[in-house]
Formats: structure tokens, C-alpha cells, sequence
């Protein structure tokens, strides 16, 4: 990290970075492209905008879109008005939206018109058509507005247009004023969790915490300005938003969103826009390693990938250095609770290192392992993974029940993660603690079995539960994607694993499926698959 922050907010960091990167180029979006002053620009016409519609400091407002340059804008400029942002799941339902707009009291909601073939705007309507509200959405009565990203919106709704224009009328000196009014301290965003499990809960993250983290990812990670960023992980989540958005704000490099991911069009944007750098989940990179055409494209630019799971492939790490030539692969760890950011590799750290481990807790953290009764356990033993630091999250939004449940007196976030540290400080995360299972008296990770037998080369995608056994207790059970044309059988697959693994980390049984069932964010819903072997 560069020292004491630049910023003390992200309407500052908006402004510094539209004043010291000027006309470098900012967000490049189809045949749009903007530089850094007239990102700023249009930040500060949306802000004014929503002062206009009577946002308050404190207020919350939503975005229910894709990856977008309207996304970008309206989400700052909300936020530079002094309101809250809540970031809502592109792949939410109309109720599961409704939900999260009901329990934060959104005041004001940016959503878009059709995307991949689906209403929102209907979808939404639907879910909260009914209630005691006389505003847009009967059955949202806090939501006084709907602005609609895009060139037509139904009846009590409003355009982006007809939104921008209704900010005319507050004077620019007002504008900034208010920004200059948000202090770190202040809530910048409400993360709300999307859980295999229950309902979601709202972590609540300040602009001190949100600009102090990903300036230290960003430091970390060796983003620097002149990069071009291919943001590909939703905004809605920590990882587009702040590891990407905040972050390149912070060192003046060019944003590429991109709404979908699709690896041909991946390929496409990394060509064409020269992009150095692609943070994504693990099944992004292979994707796009696999790609049949992917000689066809020039992808020489690329030089820094980020990645994280429970699973990293040490192969996947060596073919993108390899292969793609990139220079620096790293993994990392977090969750929305702690800022979206735990653990992070170094650049110079050995392949087994950034393979085998998420890396060491960030600068001013700490990270340690208990056991059940709470007692710090040494290296290499597994146990639930405790956080604490500038990165945790202030609370649960309203919920001081559930957030005492997970942050001690003292300060230690529970993550509900078993992980093992090594000697180094190397965090190691092998599981959720609801996931494990005892295979006679032995503890099985399903992520260290999932890994394993990720490794087999007619295995696309895999999940593994825990089921009854009379002699054992409980045995694994994997739920298995074939590779494209592959004929591998559970037999096989099974007989495999003997020789690859311990026999009581060895599934029992094999189902082979066309996909793995997963939630909003993306994560396997094994609750799905529980109830399936049952």
C-alpha cells in the first residue's frame, strides 16, 4: 500500500482520478469510449441527478443491471450524492430482488430494461405488485423511484435520459459540496450475501475500508495505469466492483466491461482491446484455455491474472504462465464480511504457493484457525478460519442478532471457512464447515476431493456431498460433468480415484449431470444435491 490513502471517500478518489488521469482513457464500452475527465464528468451529472430526486446522505440506492458504463455511472454517482449502494444479482428472481430492495428500504433503484431474454423491469413488478406503497411499486412502499437504464421505461418509471436531465437544476458547487461531505467513516454499500442457505444478509462496508483494501489489492496485484482491464466478474459482487471499478480508479487504468461472460467473446475483447489484465474464477481461464480458436486471437497483452477458490488447478496456473506467457498469476481469498478481501499471493511467490494457497493475510490483518471449542490450532491443522482487521465488515445491516454470531467482542470475524495455514502464513481453504463430512472418524473436505478429481481429464465440473453409510457413517458422493465427448464412466472414475487418493476420501458412488445446480453468485448449491441423493 502507497501510505496514507490519497482519498478519504470514493467521491474524492472519483474526482482525483478525473483530475490526475485527465484524458486517459477511462471505460471503453462497444463504440463508447470515455476518458477519465468525462467519467467524472458524467459521475457528477448523476449525483446531481439523484440529489434532484431527493437522496439523502444515508439513503440507499440499488442497481439491478449487467456490466455496464450506466452501472458504473449511476452506481457512483449515487454514492457521490452520499448514499448507500446496494448492488443487486443479476441472476436474482423478481421476489429475491424485491427482498433485498424491501430489507434495505431502498429509496431510489437504477435497473435494466431486457437482458439475456428476461424482463426486469416485469419481473420485479410481478414480485411486489401488491402493498401499501404509492410509489412505482405498490409493494416496495420506501422505493419512491425506478429509473430504467435504457431509452423507454413504462408508465411511473423513468428513463436514464429523463433521470440525467431532472439533475440540471442543482447547482454544480451543491454537487461537490455533498461529495466533500462523505467522510470514511460513512457507509459506502451494502453487500448483501447471496448464502446456499436461509435469507440474504446485508454486510456493511464503509469508503475507508472499500478504498484502503483494494488499494492494497490493487498494490499487491501490480495493477498500475495504462492497464486494460477486461471486468468480467459481476459488479453486483465485491470482485467486479471493487477489485475491479474502485481499483482501477485508483491507478488510472481502462475499464472493459463486459455484460455476459462468454469465452468467444472473452477472446474477442482481449484481442481487440489489448487487455493485460483478467481477474476470474478458475473456470473462466480454463475456458478460455480450452477454446478450440484460441490461437486465432492475439492475446499477447495479457500480463496479470487474479484468480480464487477452494479449487485453483496447479496445472491451470502453469499453463496460463506457459501457454498465454502471462507474467503474473495470482489467487486469493475473501468474503463479503471482510471487505471481499482476506488473503492475497505475492508476486514472486512459487507455483505451488499461488496453486496450492489463497497466500498470506493482507497488510494490518490477521488470520488464524480454531477448533470447535475455539482454540488456536498450529500449522497445518484445519479448522475454521478467523479474520480480523481494518477489512471487517461494521455490521449486518439492522441485524445485530445475526452479526454478534459471527464477530467476537474482540473484534474476530467467524468465516464459516475450514482452512489450514502453513508455516509461511499461507492460507489454505479446503471447505465450508457445514459441508464436511466424517468418513469413519475421518474428516473429508469435499473441496480437496472436488479438486482431485478435477484433475481427470474427461471431468468438466464437479460437486461432491457427503451421504449416509451404515458401516462409515457418511461416504462421498460426486456429481460429475463430463468433458465435451467424454465416455468415462463411474466405474472408472471411482477406480481412478483409488489410486489417486486416500480410500476414505474415495466417492462411493458417481452421478454424472449436464450441470451442477448453482445460486445467484455462482456457487454450488449443495443443499440441491443433498435433497436429490436423499
Amino acid at each position: 500500500m502507497r501510505g496514507d490513502l490519497e482519498w478519504d471517500s470514493i467521491p474524492a478518489l472519483v474526482r482525483a482520478a478525473a483530475a490526475r488521469y485527465g484524458d486517459r482513457e477511462a471505460v471503453v464500452e462497444g463504440r463508447t469510449r470515455l476518458s477519465y475527465r468525462e467519467l467524472g464528468e458524467r459521475v457528477e451529472r448523476a449525483a446531481a441527478a439523484c440529489m434532484a430526486e431527493g437522496v439523502e446522505p444515508g439513503d440507499r440506492v440499488a442497481v439491478w443491471a449487467p456490466n455496464t458504463l450506466d452501472w458504473i455511472v449511476s452506481a457512483l454517482g449515487a454514492v457521490s450524492a452520499g448514499a448507500v449502494l446496494v448492488p443487486l444479482n443479476t441472476r436474482f428472481k423478481g421476489a429475491e430482488a424485491a427482498y433485498v430492495l424491501d430489507r434495505s428500504r431502498a429509496k431510489l433503484l437504477f435497473i435494466t430494461g431486457t437482458f439475456l431474454g428476461t424482463s426486469y423491469v416485469a419481473s420485479l413488478r410481478r414480485a411486489a405488485a401488491e402493498g401499501p406503497g404509492k410509489g412505482p411499486l405498490p409493494g416496495l412502499p420506501h422505493l419512491e423511484q425506478v429509473v430504467v437504464l435504457s431509452d423507454d421505461a413504462p408508465e411511473s418509471f423513468r428513463t436514464w435520459k429523463e433521470f440525467l436531465t431532472g439533475g440540471d437544476r442543482v447547482p454544480g458547487d451543491a454537487v461537490r459540496a455533498r461529495a466533500d461531505s462523505v467522510g470514511g467513516a460513512a457507509p459506502s454499500d451494502i453487500i448483501f450475501t447471496s448464502g446456499t442457505t436461509g435469507r440474504p444478509k446485508g454486510a456493511v462496508i464503509t469508503h475507508a475500508q472499500t478504498l484502503r483494501c483494494y488499494d492494497v489489492w490493487a498494490e499487491l496485484a501490480g495493477l498500475r495505469e495504462g492497464d486494460r482491464y477486461l471486468i468480467v466478474n459481476p459488479f453486483f459482487h465485491t470482485f467486479g466492483y471493487k477489485a475491479g471499478i474502485i481499483a482501477c480508479l485508483t491507478r488510472g487504468a481502462t475499464m472493459v466491461p463486459q455484460p455476459v461472460f462468454n469465452v468467444d467473446t472473452v477472446l474477442a475483447n482481449v484481442a481487440a482491446e489489448r487487455i493485460s489484465v483478467l481477474p476470474g474464477p478458475p473456470t473462466l481461464h480454463q475456458s478460455l484455455l480450452d477454446h478450440p480458436a484460441r490461437d486465432q486471437h492475439d492475446l499477447s497483452a495479457l500480463r496479470l491474472v487474479v484468480t480464487g477458490a477452494a479449487v485453483v488447478p496447479l496445472q491451470l496456473v502453469e499453463r496460463l504462465r506457459s501457454e498465454l506467457r502471462v507474467g503474473t498469476v495470482l489467487t486469493a481469498y475473501g468474503l463479503s464480511e471482510a471487505s471481499g478481501i482476506v488473503t492475497m499471493c505475492r508476486r514472486g511467490d512459487p507455483l505451488e504457493v499461488i496453486a496450492a494457497t489463497s497466500g498470506r493475510a493482507i497488510p494490518g490483518t490477521e488470520v488464524r484457525v480454531v477448533s470447535p471449542t475455539g482454540e488456536t490450532l498450529p500449522p497445518g491443522h484445519p479448522g475454521e478460519v478467523l479474520v480480523r482487521g481494518h477489512h471487517v465488515m461494521r455490521e449486518y445491516f439492522e441485524d445485530p442478532a445475526q452479526t454478534a454470531l459471527v464477530i467476537s467482542p474482540d473484534g474476530w470475524l467467524r468465516t464459516g471457512d475450514v482452512g489450514v495455514l502453513d508455516e509461511a502464513g499461507n492460507l489454505r481453504i479446503t471447505d465450508r464447515i457445514k459441508d464436511m463430512f466424517i468418513v469413519g472418524g475421518f474428516n473429508a473436505y469435499p473441496a480437496e476431493i472436488e479438486q482431485l478429481l478435477g484433475v481427470h481429464p474427461e471431468v468438466a465440473d464437479v460437486a461432491v456431498i457427503g451421504v449416509p453409510d451404515p458401516r462409515l457413517g457418511e461416504v462421498g458422493k460426486a456429481y460429475v460433468v463430463r468433458r465435451p465427448g467424454a465416455l468415462v464412466t463411474a466405474d472408472d472414475l471411482i477406480a481412478w480415484s483409488r489410486r489417486e487418493m486416500a480410500n476414505y476420501k474415495v466417492p462411493r458412488a458417481v452421478e454424472f449431470v449436464t450441470e451442477l445446480p448453482r445460486n445467484a453468485s455462482g456457487k454450488v448449491v449443495k443443499g440441491e444435491l443433498r435433497g436429490a441423493a436423499r
